[in-house]
């Protein structure tokens, strides 16, 4: 897992998304748009791309995984991979005390 620091605001990106979809009329082409924009902002094209994409996503302009539910699923993972630890955890308890009781009994 790989852990990346944001560089830009989300004020940044959604500033930067509108100026793209507001100004693709203006240039030849939407990626033409892209290039200028992220020239302006200092970002890599493909990153602004992928924040367009995103937003069209997003907004249901797109087909995709919106952020909010890959949020949500990323959170029910980490609930359900807790929760298999708890488990597994409860489980080797049990038998343990289980074996203790065993031993115990046949002691007596």
């Amino acid at each position: 897992m790989s852990k990346t620091t944001n560089k830009y605001s989300p004020e940044v990106r959604q500033r930067a998304v509108r100026l793209v979809l507001e100004n693709s009329g203006q240039h030849e082409s939407r990626w033409a748009a892209i290039v200028s924009v992220s020239a302006k902002i200092g970002c890599a094209a493909n990153t602004l791309n992928d924040w367009v994409k995103k937003a069209e996503v997003d907004r249901g302009d797109r087909a995709g995984v919106t952020t909010e539910m890959a949020e949500r699923m990323k959170a029910l993972e980490r609930e359900n991979r807790e929760l298999r630890q708890a488990n597994e955890i409860l489980r080797k308890a049990s038998a343990y005390f289980a074996q203790a009781e065993l031993d115990r009994r046949s002691r007596t």
